[in-house]
């Protein structure tokens, strides 16, 4: 005796069109057999399941399973008993089209639109900083004007596939499925071109130079995505146009280095600044320059925060920090007399100004 349909699916008979469709497609994944190879009671599970909402899903034969049970579709009624008879219509195709919303319309747009294109822009740090209108050149497949992008010379038209009958796909029944395959006499286009433009060949776009001008906004990074929409790949034949998407590379500054929102940079300062403790002018990223005043005795190394002096948010708000890192410089070709300022200085004693080099001496003796 055949099983209830409901009962396949885990429902009872008061369940909504919602909750059924829903059931089954929980239970279509469990039992599908690409999940389940060489498994012979999940294959024959997906068959009762895929017999059931075939049924169910139907309000016409839902009516007569409610009122008749299996009888209905007995003597050629309209379900047969091997569970994949309806499949040339629907069926497999279903299971992809209902889980994934992958109707005809979708598949025949997705072969006709435009692919998207990249284009990588290189900037410097002051531009990111600041933000700036960059001209770009690049070669596109454009709708061809000769045709308007239908493919068909003047005075004539496309003509709907008689292969596929302008769906785009053909259907072949291979065992249990039915598997679809793009249509390969008009490429999944469903129209073919009896008398094609010969500027474009029949294919509706050619190549051409254009010209965009592309906003770039104040603080991005390397990596930032600008999309321009409708500016990729023409579609084929007069259909949706791809994007193109800008990709932002910073070139390397001669002195400022970034790391999210801060910027850091090293400043060489002289030796006498950094051992009277000096103020010092340091540039910034926005072009101005910065007094700073260095401690007494400031170290090589020693790492400096000028606060709200980096780079701005993508999306507003407070600026990054700068960091300033001293390197104290040693100095080099002295003349005589300031050699001798420097022993004078040695005589009169080093272990308190020099007090690490004083205790590295002692550690070492």
């Amino acid at each position: 005796m055949a099983r209830d349909y409901y009962d396949i699916l885990g429902l009872s008979k008061s369940a909504s069109d919602s909750e059924i469709k829903s059931s089954y497609r929980k239970l279509a994944m469990k039992y599908h057999p690409d999940r389940n190879p060489g498994d012979k009671k999940a294959e024959e599970k997906f068959k009762e399941i895929s017999e059931s909402y075939e049924v169910l899903k139907d309000p016409q034969k839902k009516a007569a399973y409610d009122q008749y049970g299996h009888a209905a579709f007995s003597q050629g009624g309209g379900q047969s008993s091997g569970g994949f008879s309806g499949f040339g219509t629907g069926g497999f195709s279903d299971i992809f089209e209902d889980m994934f919303g992958m109707g005809s319309d979708t598949r025949r747009r997705s072969a006709s639109t435009g692919s998207d294109l990249r284009y990588d822009l290189s900037i410097s740090l002051e531009q990111a900083y600041s933000g700036d209108q960059v001209e770009i050149s690049l070669t596109v497949p454009s709708k061809c004007e000769s045709c308007n992008g239908s493919g068909a010379n003047k005075g004539s038209k496309p003509k709907q596939c008689i292969q596929c009958g302008g769906y785009g796909k053909v259907r072949a029944q291979q065992g249990f499925f039915t598997i679809e395959r793009t249509c390969a006499a008009c490429s999944g286009v469903g129209e073919t071109i009896g008398d094609p433009c010969r500027a474009c060949k029949g294919q509706g776009r050619v190549n051409k130079n254009k010209k965009l001008s592309v906003n770039v906004p104040a603080g991005v990074d390397n990596g930032t995505r600008i999309r321009l929409s409708g500016e990729g790949e023409a579609g084929s034949r007069g259909s949706i146009a791809g994007d193109l998407y800008i990709f932002i590379d910073i070139k390397d500054h001669s002195f400022f280095q970034r790391d999210g929102k801060d910027t850091f940079i090293e400043v060489p300062v002289n030796f006498i600044d950094a051992v009277l403790g000096n103020a010092i002018q340091v540039p910034c990223i926005d072009g101005s320059k910065a007094k700073m005043n260095l401690s007494a005795g400031t170290q090589s190394g020693t790492r400096l925060r000028m606060k709200g002096k980096g780079m701005p948010g993508l999306r507003g708000g407070t600026r990054g920090d700068q960091y300033v890192q001293i390197n104290v410089e040693t100095p080099i070709g002295l003349s005589r007399k300031q050699e001798e300022l420097f022993h004078k200085i040695k005589d009169l004693g080093l272990e308190k100004i020099s007090p690490k080099t004083s205790r590295f001496k002692k550690l070492i003796q």
